[in-house]
């Protein structure tokens, strides 16, 4: 077995997308071949409604699969083809944009105001672009659960992994996406294909992966015993881990433990040409897209 060196680490950036919306990016439209076929991924977490009630209103895919993970709170979403549904807490919703749609989704928090949740961007290969869109919406008590002896949760989103299979199925770039929990203090092994990109997002607790710093946290200002202090915050940490080439990632969690997503895909290894939330292999496949948008033949009929 040989274990993964890490590649590249970095910290979510603070941005803001749809309506106002306060988030963070935790890579991309930078070089999508450090991520392949992973475009970009968000984490939208917040606690006050005003930075996220007006939500993403209607915009376009294409090209790219959309994969939303909601951890608090829940998302409506609608499209161009009718479809409606809400996701909640713990659920999974997998678009495959494909040819096109129109698509909104807006955040409402929880009972105490708070939003949780996540969304990758997967890229579709050139023969799959101009694909029939579809989605797959998972309930939460539908994703399966292992744990390891030593307390160890494994949330099986998508792809095998010891023994349990993901439900959602059919994605090109046949990806693993785990929800992983490993207890304070606690050394894991997890195995991942040889042949895949992959990364882990911590966003709880603290922890290291093999060759990497201490995972650094978020610079917040918290009272503690009636001062203002600005500190290290690991209890929401956003850091980013990209791995090198091996077959298993080992982590070391904190004392108090860690929580990560672990990603790994097929690399698509195709060029990329990017507008906004329309993936695309050439400029003149964009140029096209954004001609359909103004033109209205953007959505095409079901095939």
């Amino acid at each position: 077995m040989s274990i993964r060196p890490v590649k590249y680490e970095s910290t979510a950036t603070p941005t803001m997308e749809g309506a106002g919306v306060k988030l963070h990016r935790v890579f991309g439209f930078g070089d999508p071949a450090m991520t392949d076929p992973f475009l970009m991924m968000d984490d939208f977490r917040n606690d006050n409604p005003s930075e996220y009630i007006r939500g993403f209103p209607w915009h376009p895919h294409r090209g790219i699969e959309t994969i939303t993970y909601v951890l608090a709170g829940t998302v409506e979403h609608g499209d161009s083809l009718g479809n409606r549904g809400l996701l909640g807490a713990g659920d999974i919703q997998w678009m495959t944009a494909g040819s096109g749609i129109m698509h909104q989704e807006m955040p409402k928090g929880d009972f105490a105001g708070r939003m949780h949740g996540f969304q990758l961007w997967a890229n579709l290969p050139s023969s799959l672009k101009m694909t029939a869109p579809r989605y797959q919406d998972i309930k939460s008590a539908d994703l399966p659960v292992v744990v390891d002896d030593d307390g160890t949760a494994v949330r099986v989103i998508c792809g095998d992994f010891w023994g349990k299979a993901g439900p959602v199925d059919g994605v090109a770039a046949e990806p693993i996406y785990l929800d992983v929990s490993v207890p304070p203090g606690k050394k894991k092994r997890l195995p991942v294909d040889t042949y895949r990109n992959a990364f882990a997002y911590i966003f709880a607790g603290s922890g290291t992966f093999r060759d990497a710093s201490k995972p650094f946290g978020v610079r917040v200002e918290k009272e503690v015993n009636g001062e203002e202090l600005n500190i290290r915050d690991m209890s929401g940490n956003r850091t980013l881990v990209v791995f090198d080439s091996g077959d298993e990632v080992t982590v070391q969690a904190g004392d108090q433990g860690i929580r990560f997503l672990l990603v790994s895909g097929k690399p698509i290894e195709e060029p990329v040409a990017w507008h906004g939330p329309i993936v695309m292999n050439s400029r003149e496949e964009i140029m096209k897209a954004m001609h359909e948008l103004q033109n209205g033949t953007f959505i095409k009929a079901a095939h």
